[in-house]
């Protein structure tokens, strides 16, 4: 475990990091856990980014994943990976930090993302840029919540007729994500580890993820909700459960990959 920064308590926390990789057949069909890495830099050296792309290259190569688009948020998007992506002919839809540098032209040299001026058409549609350090071009959409917030969403599809709201739209999916970590923490116990050692925790973790993925799918043949098929397990004798399992575990087939990073 370490301190770390938590997205759901928007400060610092003391949990374990894990760094996700969630394939999904798109906005409101099935997703589900295709990898994921234990962030610990303190015992591997290894940041974040470099668990993406060791997972993406192996989804590509390894799990021979048939992903056309690939979802993350700002936390991922380097210059690095950005240029991975591409490389691996995949399309990405990610968000940009505000202080990035980007260049609508060589005249005009690098700016930041607000100083572009914004006019309706390219509220509308977005603009064309060259980000820093990035040697291809990318779409770039200014998104405006309704409170106010801003996301400033890339996208490096060829296709450039993308509208900011189809594009905010296809970036959304990636928030099937959150419902993974809604689920997966009380469901299976990822969020009251009682491990005290490394090993501990991860196995932990290792058992964990093939539980939900499997408990997704029977709940899904039933017809029922994840807590009612769950609740459905303690119905019976644990001894009888344990020996003739109703439930069998389950290997989805491949779709869209999403990724995202959880503070258990």
């Amino acid at each position: 475990m370490k301190v770390q920064y938590s997205g759901a308590a928007h400060g610092l926390v003391r949990g374990i990091g894990i760094v996700n990789l969630v394939q999904s057949a798109g906005d409101q069909q099935d997703f589900y856990p295709s990898d994921y890495r234990i962030y610990a830099p303190d015992q591997d050296g290894q940041t974040k980014n470099e668990h993406f792309s060791e997972m993406v290259i192996q989804a590509v190569f390894a799990k021979k994943l048939q992903a056309k688009r690939i979802l993350f948020d700002s936390g991922y998007a380097s210059a690095e990976n950005l240029k991975l992506v591409r490389r691996l002919g995949l399309i990405f839809f990610t968000t940009l930090k505000s202080n990035r540098m980007v260049s609508l032209s060589k005249a005009g040299g690098w700016i930041h993302l607000n100083e572009i001026e914004w006019t309706s058409e390219r509220l509308q549609n977005g603009v064309v840029v060259k980000l820093k350090e990035v040697p291809f071009k990318v779409q770039l959409f200014k998104v405006v919540a309704t409170a106010g917030d801003i996301d400033w969403v890339i996208t490096n599809c060829p296709d450039e007729t993308w509208t900011t709201q189809a594009a905010h739209a296809a970036h959304d999916v990636r928030w099937q994500i959150e419902e993974l970590h809604r689920g997966l923490k009380p469901l299976t116990g990822t969020e009251k580890c009682q491990g005290r050692t490394d090993r501990s925790q991860r196995n932990q973790s290792a058992c964990c993820y093939p539980a939900w993925r499997s408990l997704k799918v029977k709940a899904k043949s039933l017809g029922k909700t994840l807590d009612q098929t769950k609740d459905a397990l303690f119905s019976v004798d644990p001894h009888a459960e344990l020996a003739t399992p109703r439930i069998q575990a389950f290997l989805p087939a491949e779709a869209k990959v999403l990724i995202n990073s959880i503070n258990v």
